[in-house]
């Protein structure tokens, strides 16, 4: 690329951290986050998220971190890479995003190019952040700078699937910039990318994504409370059927993360706004919300068969986070089984070795434990580690135990039932 390029990167986690790495291997970035202490873990060469090692955070020799807005005034492109959560009512919460973009236009000049790779509804980025960029920076959009939109596709804790593996989506405000955005992706994206034709239709290509997957984990969830019913293991059924070549393989479970439950709210959102009220997205996300409620209802019960005084029994969940191998706890659904079993006037027990005990206590006011005590009334396994994939899970309880397999990853001999 000809043009001098001077990056900043606005938010470390999860999907800011992994490409200032790469971008930094390159060219001049400088990652921006307005935690001081995350600040300081990289600048000491450490990502507590395990999504960049410490060795490659010594390779991206041209990154530099920052908490401080001036320190951009440099860049000449900014990449957002906020969170874009939802509120307790269940709508968009674009706060961060707001705000990210109010701090990008103080720094913002003519010619400068802001790219968002955060989730959104089709739309938002000109409709919601274009005017705060115009407002703090007393710029046009479209005349004195520009914007992209190039949507993250990071999978928290896949170490094949890393940024510079999965083909990007990218786009641009004008068919100029959209090829400056391409080319810029491309220069370490070796899976290689696709130009949108427009923003609003990258930004839909998001959310339609995890969108799908939600309806589709919502359908294998569903058929598993009805073959529940039919006494049948859906797990089974599932293999079989899978057998044809055609057949899409989705298994039952929680539903949480940043992303699967979270970015279908937002194209509902949009629709509503629109006038109209979508019917199965919402359908799949009322029914993948409650499935903790019915896991914990379903050990209950099998534990008042086997002769369990429900107030007082002690109960072990092992997992916390929304998915295997992984640190990362944003909206872990595994929180609405051990809140059932609390409303029951059970004592649990959490244990996993991957979440940090600091963060699952401000964020769900649970106490990990450092290890699992051996005279449980059920043990619940939540999350797929590796780690328990060979532990003698049956250990953990009393005689008779109720063991219910969430994740489909023990022997038939470990558990009673399993979604």
């Amino acid at each position: 690329m000809s043009e001098i390029i001077n990056i900043g990167v606005i938010g470390l986690g999860y999907v800011g951290l992994p490409l200032a790495v790469e971008f930094g291997k390159k060219f001049p970035v400088t990652g921006f986050d307005i935690h001081q202490l995350r600040i300081d873990e990289l600048v000491n060469g450490h990502d507590r998220t395990l999504e960049t090692s410490d060795e490659d955070l010594k390779s991206a020799v041209h990154l530099k971190y920052t908490s401080r807005l001036d320190d951009l005034k440099a860049c000449n492109y900014f990449i957002v890479t906020v969170p874009t959560p939802i509120d307790k009512h269940k709508r968009p919460d674009l706060s961060p995003l707001i705000k990210a973009s109010e701090s990008v236009g103080k720094v913002l000049k003519k010619g400068d190019i802001v790219i968002y790779e955060s989730t959104v509804y089709p739309g938002a980025t000109e409709e919601e952040c274009v005017p705060m960029l115009e407002k703090f920076s007393g710029l046009k959009f479209n005349q004195d700078f520009f914007c992209g939109y190039s949507p993250e596709r990071i999978n928290p804790g896949d170490k094949v699937h890393t940024v510079t593996k999965i083909l990007k989506v990218t786009s641009g405000s004008t068919p100029e910039i959209a090829i400056k955005v391409d080319n810029l992706y491309k220069s370490i994206i070796t899976a290689g990318t696709y130009m949108a034709s427009s923003l609003k239709v990258a930004e839909a290509a998001k959310v339609i994504e995890n969108s799908q997957r939600d309806i589709n984990i919502a359908f294998v969830n569903e058929l598993s409370l009805i073959f529940n019913k039919l006494g049948i293991d859906t797990h089974e059924v599932l293999a079989a059927a899978g057998t044809k070549w055609n057949f899409l393989k989705f298994y039952p479970g929680l539903v949480g993360g940043h992303c699967i439950g979270v970015d279908p709210y937002y194209l509902t959102h949009k629709a509503q706004e629109m006038g109209y009220n979508p019917e199965i997205i919402l359908a799949g996300r009322r029914l993948n919300d409650n499935m903790g409620f019915y896991v914990a209802n379903r050990v209950i019960k099998r534990m008042i068969q086997n002769g369990h005084t429900i107030a007082g029994s002690r109960v072990l969940v092992l997992g916390m986070t929304f998915k295997e191998n992984c640190p990362d706890i944003r909206n872990s659904r595994v929180i609405d089984v051990v809140s059932e079993f609390k409303e029951y006037s059970c004592n649990v027990d959490v244990f996993d070795p991957w979440a940090d005990a600091k963060e699952v206590k401000h964020e769900y006011d649970v106490d990990l434990v450092d290890k699992p005590g051996t005279d449980y009334d059920a043990v619940v396994l939540a999350v797929a580690h590796n780690e328990f994939k060979n532990m003698n899970v049956r250990a953990f309880g009393r005689k008779e135990a109720v063991i219910y397999d969430i994740k489909g990853l023990l022997d038939k001999s470990q558990y009673d039932e399993r979604l």
